[in-house]
Order: C-alpha cells, then sequence, then structure tokens
C-alpha cells in the first residue's frame, strides 16, 4: 500500500553546503539518504516529497558538516498481507515468474499461477499451461495478491514478497479482460 507519511531524521549536511541550508538543500539530502531505502515498519522510502521543519543544528566532535534534524512528508509503499496488487512480469524462471510492484520485485511461483500446470519455455521465456494454452512472459501485466511478506532492512534487495494469482478476479491483465468480454456475452444471451 503507498501511503503519506511525516517523518522525522537527522540529516547531515556537508561543509560545502553550509552557506545556503535551505529547505531545499535539506530536501535534497534527505532525498539522497532516503530514497529507495527500506524500513521494516515503514517500507520502502519512494519520494521525500516536502520538508516542514529543520531543528537547530548539531555539531558532533570529529565529524566534518552539521546535523539538522528535520521534519518531512515521504510517499511509503509498504507491502500489505491479502493485498491485491498490479504489477509487471520483469523476469520469467523455470519456477516462476518475478512481477514487479513498483518499488520491488515480487515472486509468483508457477504452482500459484492458476489451476493449470504451468512448465518453462527456456527458448521463449515464459511459462505455458499445459491444459489452456495460456502463457505468461516478460512484461505482461499480472494482479496478484499478496500472501508472503519477508523485509530484509539491511539488504532490501533479499526481502521475499510472494504473489498468487489463483484465485477468480486475479491472473495476466489479458486473461482477466477475456473473462469478462466471456460474461459480458453471456449476459447478451441469457
Amino acid at each position: 500500500m503507498y501511503k503519506k507519511a511525516r517523518l522525522l531524521d537527522t540529516v547531515r549536511v556537508p561543509p560545502e553546503r553550509l552557506d545556503d541550508v535551505s529547505d531545499d538543500v535539506i530536501l535534497e539530502l534527505l532525498q539522497d539518504k532516503l530514497e529507495g531505502r527500506c524500513d521494516e515498519d515503514l517500507g520502502w522510502v519512494v519520494a521525500v516529497t516536502d520538508v516542514h521543519e529543520i531543528g537547530e543544528g548539531n555539531i558532533l566532535y570529529n565529524e566534518a558538516g552539521v546535523f539538522y534534524e528535520a521534519e518531512f512528508t515521504a510517499i511509503v509503499f509498504e507491502p500489505l498481507l491479502q493485498e491485491v496488487v498490479d504489477g509487471k512480469v520483469a523476469e520469467v524462471v523455470s519456477f516462476g515468474a518475478f512481477v514487479s510492484i513498483g518499488p520491488i520485485d515480487t515472486l509468483l511461483h508457477a504452482s500459484q499461477i492458476g489451476d493449470d500446470y504451468y512448465s518453462y519455455d527456456e527458448d521463449g521465456a515464459r511459462l505455458h499451461a499445459s491444459e489452456s494454452g495460456q502463457a505468461l512472459g516478460v512484461d505482461d501485466g499480472v494482479r496478484g495478491r499478496i500472501v508472503t511478506v519477508s523485509i530484509d532492512e539491511r539488504n532490501p534487495g533479499d526481502s521475499k514478497i510472494g504473489l498468487t494469482a489463483r484465485q477468480s478476479g486475479l491472473g495476466k491483465h489479458g486473461w482477466l479482460e477475456e473473462a469478462d468480454q466471456e460474461d459480458e456475452a453471456q449476459e447478451v444471451e441469457g
């Protein structure tokens, strides 16, 4: 879930930037420090947007620069269990597909794509269903539900978020559109 958060953090202003400590300088330094970072409780900081208040600067012994406490607004992404998300397939491997849902990639295991058996086509870098003939490949849009969340703060790239697309209303966007068209055709006939 994306959310707007009002946060407090300390930012170091290097000596060469001390002549003009302004909201813009603090904003730039906070963006460099925090954007793309992960916090177990907060999630991923996608963007630092506004600085509201800058405290008094503090000088630490044997440290170049001045440290300022700043209150600011950030856009964060926190993956929540059972949340339905839309994403795009970034990579297909023998055991499933990695789906980008904003700032992170999740795993949609082959067993969680649908009720069919999906096998890996290495040449086409796609997963093919044995009965329906449906295929899932790179750049396909997918709607899934988050079923596992394990965040690694120290190395956000090692975080593990798992998806399922086995329920009704979930799956590749093209499959969902086909299902909607079939439902509409049945309503017209009935």
